[in-house]
């Protein structure tokens, strides 16, 4: 292989190498593979997963990703958390690169790169998910590039970037809401001498009743009461009956009727009537 390979290989890149420009400036200096040895490496990972030949493929491309995270910096998230969502998309093109399509690696990459920074920033831009469908992720991303150049969107704009991005006028002003809306903390957080802030704090005003400690003990007292119903009205079938129910019922696999049938040599027919007659007793004793 080419002196370019033996510098990646002999680079030792660890992944963690300290500060944020520390990591740029160490990813930069590996050299770029040329189309030969690019493709060398990706068959011999296809054909022998050579996973030193894939090391050699992510590394060589590390700074790709950097260059492609840093287009979406305006999103409020740490560069070197975008930058590792990158690498993981790098790795996973990686994986199912096709020497033989006769595309360099750079060019498949940068979708699965793109891909993984998106899934990142959707799940981290906010605590309550602004989309979730896949017309609203390509919505999410073309109207944050939109706003960018037009603020805040008059009708005739909305209805523009509707029609450029193939949606309802609707749908675009719905996201821009989302899009211009802010998280509100649960607790108080006092801004300065502002004591308002403190009750305009969900937790000021929504009462959380899930740890009441009357409706905990009823609800314990109630569930320990339907338990011991249940145990005297399976005491009050008969063997067969109660064999039946708790085999179709209560075990952790479920017996089908034909193989009650097998077991007590009836028919599946006479096993269904059997289990519903004793459901029926058992209801009626826990009513």
């Amino acid at each position: 292989m080419g002196t370019a390979l033996a510098t990646v290989r002999m680079s030792g890149l660890p992944l963690r190498v300290g500060s944020e420009d520390a990591y740029i400036q160490a990813v930069n200096q590996v050299p770029v593979l040329s189309a030969a040895e690019e493709r060398e490496l990706a068959v011999a990972y296809r054909d022998s997963q050579d996973l030193d030949a894939a090391r050699q493929l992510v590394l060589s491309h590390l700074r790709f990703v950097v260059h492609v995270a840093r287009g979406y910096s305006g999103y409020g998230l740490p560069l070197s958390d975008l930058i590792q969502e990158g690498n993981i998309g790098l790795m996973k093109a990686v994986k199912r690169f096709d020497p033989e399509v006769k595309v360099r690696l750079v060019s498949f990459a940068v979708h699965w790169i793109r891909a993984e920074i998106h899934e990142y920033i959707l799940r981290n831009w906010r605590i309550v998910k602004v989309a979730t469908t896949k017309a609203q992720r390509k919505l999410f991303f073309n109207l944050r590039s939109s706003k960018k150049r037009l603020g805040w969107l008059s009708r005739d704009e909305v209805n523009t970037v509707a029609r450029d991005l193939g949606v309802k006028p609707e749908t675009v002003m719905d996201m821009e809401s989302r899009l211009s809306g802010h998280d509100v903390s649960f607790d108080p957080q006092p801004d300065g001498d502002d004591e308002d802030s403190v009750l305009r704090a969900p937790a000021a005003y929504l009462q959380d009743s899930r740890q009441d400690p009357a409706q905990a003990v009823e609800q314990g007292d109630w569930d320990r009461h339907q338990v011991n119903s249940l145990h005297e009205a399976l005491a009050g079938l008969d063997e067969r009956s109660r064999d039946i129910v708790q085999r179709r019922w209560l075990a952790e696999h479920k017996t089908t009727l034909q193989e009650l049938a097998d077991c007590y040599s009836v028919s599946a027919e006479r096993v269904r009537q059997l289990e519903k007659n004793a459901m029926q007793k058992l209801r009626a004793a826990m009513a």
